[in-house]
């Protein structure tokens, strides 16, 4: 229950990290796209699948979990999306955790099916089918309790856990999540919503099933929000690319060094171009990066 399969992943790899594959055309080598059989967006999502198998092979035994962001395969239509399932199947069957970024919310039965295609299963002629069976998802909590409890009956059921949007890492999301209601802000009450929503999904690591985003770009509001929201595990953006720190992000975690998981997608899948190596040396640059992250991080937690 709660995410204690991706904190037993965690201990297994001494890696509190997620790499975002957020893949575009931009950044994958050209040697790689011509290889790629199709034309337009068959091609497009045939070059995302074999850029993404590669960097898969070559950090599923050091880290814990992907985070693949829905959009980046979206806008390549539903060959794109097929790409999306692809990737999750093929990380799963790797061993990884996969986290899905989808922000999705909405109420009763459309929330229920944003539930079933992301986190759970379908009936269809009396056999259950998983359409994407991804073990996380990120949402939005903004319409409240309505959009919260189909997920959570999943969860429950399924051994699976949620995201929600606390306080993100973008520049303007003060303009909202600052706004002071009643004694606190806006996102610290999210937060306490969390606590509400994932208080009976407590698993053996202290945490439930209902995690919060919460940006490394705002290092002393993490550090609050860690000792406000004991049960709350903590996705991480921000760090790398967008200017967030080791130093920084190391407030997510507990006295265990547990408690949260920081994502890095640009500085890892495109770790060659900083290096300026052979574009064929690619998922090794970004194994080499994946490695300097969990290093980097290390240096200001331990991992019990």
């Amino acid at each position: 229950m709660g995410f204690d399969r991706l904190i037993k992943k965690i201990r297994e790899t001494g890696n509190p990290s997620v790499v975002g594959l957020d893949p575009k055309l931009d950044y994958i080598p050209e040697y790689l796209i011509q290889e790629q059989t199709g034309t337009g967006l068959e091609k497009a999502a045939n070059v995302l699948l074999a850029f993404n198998k590669a960097i898969i092979d070559e950090i599923y035994d050091i880290v814990p979990a992907i985070k693949p962001q829905a959009a980046y395969y979206e806008m390549y239509g539903w060959q794109g999306v097929r790409t999306l399932a692809e990737t999750i199947s093929y990380a799963k069957s790797k061993g990884m955790f996969v986290i899905t970024d989808g922000k999705r919310n909405d109420i009763g039965a459309t929330m229920q099916a944003y539930t079933a295609a992301h986190l759970g299963s379908v009936t269809i002629d009396g056999e259950t089918l998983t359409p994407f069976g991804a073990d996380a998802l990120t949402v939005n909590g903004y319409l409240g309790t309505d959009g919260i409890k189909p997920l959570l009956e999943t969860c429950r059921a399924e051994d699976k856990g949620i995201f929600v949007l606390v306080k993100t890492s973008n520049p303007s999301s003060g303009e909202i999540q600052d706004k002071m209601l009643e004694d606190a802000p806006l996102y610290a009450k999210m937060g306490d919503l969390c606590e509400t929503w994932g208080a009976d999904t407590i698993g053996e690591y202290g945490y439930s099933a209902v995690g919060a985003v919460v940006g490394a770009t705002y290092p002393e509001q993490l550090k609050e929000l860690r000792i406000r929201l004991p049960h709350i595990f903590f996705l991480v953006p921000g760090y790398g690319a967008q200017g967030g720190g080791a130093q920084g992000v190391a407030g997510a975690f507990d006295k265990n060094g547990l408690g949260g998981i920081v994502n890095s997608s640009r500085a890892v899948m495109c770790a060659y171009q900083k290096e300026k190596c052979d574009p064929k040396e690619f998922a090794k640059a970004a194994r080499r990066e994946a490695i300097r992250m969990k290093e980097d991080i290390r240096n200001y937690i331990s991992i019990k």
